[in-house]
């Protein structure tokens, strides 16, 4: 995939464009109506589907305290939208400035660069620019103005619901991994790269990867039956999810997974990681030899 990151990159793209613009945290399945919508338009038109996103998530900037848990970082993003077919993705850097722009300047920017823009596909509800002035109506305008066809894509229900990153990110938190796959439209998962750590589950018999996860968004603390990818291939695993209490106090909660009927070197790869099923809560052993027994157990649960 191609990442482009101002918005004058656009010039270098065969047009027409064809811009699905959003924040697109999660890449759910109404998301993926907007991007769908950009897609066709270029197919038809022998353009050029690119997706328009800010980095970092504009609540990050205006109101950081209060910024929602991400359900997926930057680079598992790009993994998730070049599995949608999108090979261009425009990463438009956001900053307080950024956030005080008009949004007729804002999408002006957008037209000069393209060479030309085709269309612009948002969800129908969304809203941008300084003070959110911009919406629907407004792009229809620009759209007549400058000539280029606008979608406005509906919200999409499921059960009656809406399917926001809000919900999904409320199943997650309680382990409801079923509702949560239904409202992405694939499998939850988690992405980072493997790095160095205690090494304690290599002396216990049981090497584990420890992942340095880009998601902020995550399921409940916890011992989990998991598939983990490293390429192309996905392999059985467990996980835990935890603070690690027999051994640390008081640590930051991280992801150690521990890989079926597999060995090799992991360190410094990318590793994506599908729950699959709670198999236990986390909690604290006398010892290491105790820990050591509960984790022969955990392994033959996950098998099972």
């Amino acid at each position: 995939m191609q990442v482009l990151r101002s918005i004058d990159a656009l010039s270098a793209l065969p047009g027409p464009l064809a811009l699905a613009v959003g924040v697109f945290d999660g890449i759910h399945l109404g998301h993926q109506e907007v991007i769908r919508a950009a897609q066709e338009h270029a197919t038809q038109h022998h353009g050029t589907a690119v997706v328009v996103t800010f980095d970092p998530h504009p609540a990050q900037v205006l109101r950081p305290g209060a910024a929602p848990k991400l359900l997926c970082g930057p680079r598992h993003q790009q993994l998730i939208l070049a599995q949608t077919g999108i090979e261009h993705l425009l990463a438009c850097p956001f900053t307080t400035e950024t956030a005080r722009t008009p949004a007729r300047d804002f999408i002006r920017q957008l037209t000069a660069a393209a060479r030309p823009l085709g269309c612009i596909s948002v969800g129908y509800t969304w809203s941008f620019g300084h003070g959110r002035e911009g919406n629907i109506h407004l792009l229809m305008d620009m759209g007549q103005q400058l000539d280029f066809a606008v979608y406005g894509v509906p919200p999409l229900k499921i059960g009656g619901q809406v399917v926001s990153s809000t919900l999904i990110r409320e199943a997650i938190s309680r382990g409801d991994f079923p509702t949560a796959a239904t409202l992405l439209g694939r499998s939850y998962t988690v992405f980072g790269t493997v790095v160095e750590g205690r090494k304690l589950g290599r002396q216990l018999g049981f090497p584990t990867a420890n992942v340095d996860v880009e998601n902020e968004q995550l399921p409940p603390i916890g011992v989990y039956a998991v598939e983990a990818r490293i390429g192309t291939q996905w392999l059985p695993a467990v996980a835990n999810l935890g603070r690690r209490p027999t051994v640390v106090e008081n640590a930051e909660p991280t992801l150690e997974v521990h890989l079926l009927d597999w060995s090799g070197d992991v360190y410094g790869k990318d590793m994506e990681v599908r729950f699959t099923r709670l198999l236990r809560n986390e909690m604290k052993f006398s010892g290491l030899e105790e820990l050591k027994a509960q984790i022969a157990r955990d392994i033959v649960a996950a098998r099972g």
